[in-house]
């Protein structure tokens, strides 16, 4: 027999189990919202309801470009990305009350973007806990979480529940 998962792979697990939902060709997330050891709500990412997803109509790509500045060098990046879906991280905002996300967690199996961490740190959470990195963004999410205080990391070592899509397709 083996030993108990600790709280943090317990949940990411869940999380994970929720990304098997999502109808994304390019990416499955999922998100769990946690209150101390007690589990409030799952989401995936995905079309909104009643509306064709990326399986069936293919994805809504639009490119984007930032301008980034590294060691006083201007770069632009091009960002591409579908806005077909509705991330993880915002469903699973809209489908929980406030009340219930004052001071809780939230496990998701990819860092947040820059738009779904803006929503996240106004709404009550206090910390957020990813596995897979999300490099486009991490910079700037990761200053915002720490002038809002919310603590913000990745989990070490973890591996996914067998079964689980674990492709990123950027």
């Amino acid at each position: 027999m083996t030993g108990r998962k600790d709280w943090d792979t317990y949940f990411m697990d869940i999380a994970y189990m929720a990304s098997t939902r999502s109808q994304c060709s390019r990416r499955h997330v999922g998100a769990v919202l946690v209150q101390g050891k007690k589990l409030l709500g799952t989401a995936y990412n995905g079309a909104p309801m009643g509306v064709p997803d990326c399986s069936e109509e293919g994805c809504m790509l639009v490119e984007e470009y930032e301008l980034h500045v590294a060691d006083g060098k201007e770069e632009m990046i091009r960002k591409q990305r579908c806005i077909r879906t509705i991330h993880a991280e915002q469903n699973l905002l809209l489908f929980t009350d406030r009340e219930d996300r004052e001071g809780s967690s939230v496990y998701v199996t990819d860092q947040p973007c820059w738009t779904c961490s803006n929503m996240l740190a106004n709404s009550g959470v206090r910390e957020i806990v990813f596995h897979r990195p999300y490099p486009k963004d991490s910079e700037k999410v990761s200053a915002l979480m720490a002038a809002r205080g919310i603590a913000f990391r990745q989990i070490q070592g973890y591996e996914p529940p067998e079964g689980t899509d674990h492709r990123i397709v950027n």
